[in-house]
């Protein structure tokens, strides 16, 4: 059984074996366990749920794994950013106690072929435009939090469809990890924080900033009035600002993401969208 590495500055499990055993240790002292799943490239947002965690448990594990299920082969499982090195540093300055940085082999082993079909929030949106990514999400999430076996595990609003999936997920499998949603973390000027906004140059850095100011404003439309002008709308106008092209922008049921009859809200609704800009393709929600 390999061990937990303690040279840097966060002890390091790359296998289930020590990971399960300090959460044993952790959990037979009596003390919570919390959890939050990462792909990497850490800002201030991955570390707020590391702080929302340890509110909630006496432990952190924290997890760094760059999903290969959740990419199509045209996206960008290759040049996306890889720095375990300095995710290590700073998991440690937010409270962390354990990481869990598996290979893929680890994950995946020779002779995988085990999936994970989650219906329900996973229907359109994001699904319309990458059909692979919740199949690939759902198997990497149920495998992580079966082998991390914590109490809570914090997932981040930011992706919102991915939330709902999650817990979908736990729900129907019996999971016993409790979901945690976080509220989005944003810079100064709204902009959801995003390891994809490295991606960006200063020029659509600055474009990138009105998508927040879009969605409020077509939020407060859909508000007052059709759900359908304000989604068309927020079309127009992100792609008058710079985007393109814009995958979605859907007014939806904040609880489940079904549209909502009759072109009026009547209940707690989220604004979402997905709109490129040059290479890079963002997300964002917020709530109506």
């Amino acid at each position: 059984m390999s061990e937990v590495e303690t040279s840097g500055p966060l002890p390091i499990a790359r296998a289930v074996e020590p990971l399960r055993a300090q959460v044993s240790t952790w959990r037979a002292a009596g003390l919570k366990v919390g959890f939050v799943p990462t792909m990497g490239a850490l800002h201030d947002g991955h570390l707020g749920l590391v702080r929302d965690a340890l509110t909630r448990a006496d432990r952190v594990v924290a997890s760094v794994f760059v999903n290969p299920t959740q990419f199509a082969p045209h996206e960008d499982l290759d040049r996306y950013p890889r720095q375990e090195a300095r995710d290590a540093e700073l998991l440690a300055g937010a409270g962390c106690h354990l990481l869990f940085a598996p290979t893929p082999t680890v994950m995946y082993p020779e002779g995988f072929v085990t999936r994970v079909e989650v219906g329900g929030p996973s229907a359109g949106l994001e699904t319309d435009f990458r059909p692979h990514f919740f199949g690939g999400v759902a198997v990497v999430v149920a495998k992580l939090l079966n082998q991390v076996q914590a109490d809570v595990a914090v997932f981040g609003e930011k992706d919102y469809q991915q939330l709902l999936v999650v817990r979908r997920l736990a729900r129907d499998l019996d999971i016993p990890t409790e979901i945690v949603g976080s509220p989005t973390a944003r810079d100064a000027r709204g902009l959801a924080l995003s390891s994809r906004n490295a991606y960006l140059s200063p020029a659509e850095l600055e474009t990138a900033r009105r998508l927040n100011v879009v969605l409020r404003e077509a939020g407060a439309s859909a508000r007052a009035g059709s759900v359908a002008n304000a989604e068309g709308q927020a079309v127009r106008d992100l792609e008058a600002a710079g985007f393109g092209p814009v995958d979605y922008v859907a007014i939806r049921r904040a609880d489940d993401l079904a549209p909502f009859a009759g072109d009026r809200i009547n209940a707690p609704a989220r604004i979402l969208a997905a709109a490129w800009l040059g290479r890079t393709r963002l997300i964002d929600n917020l709530p109506v």
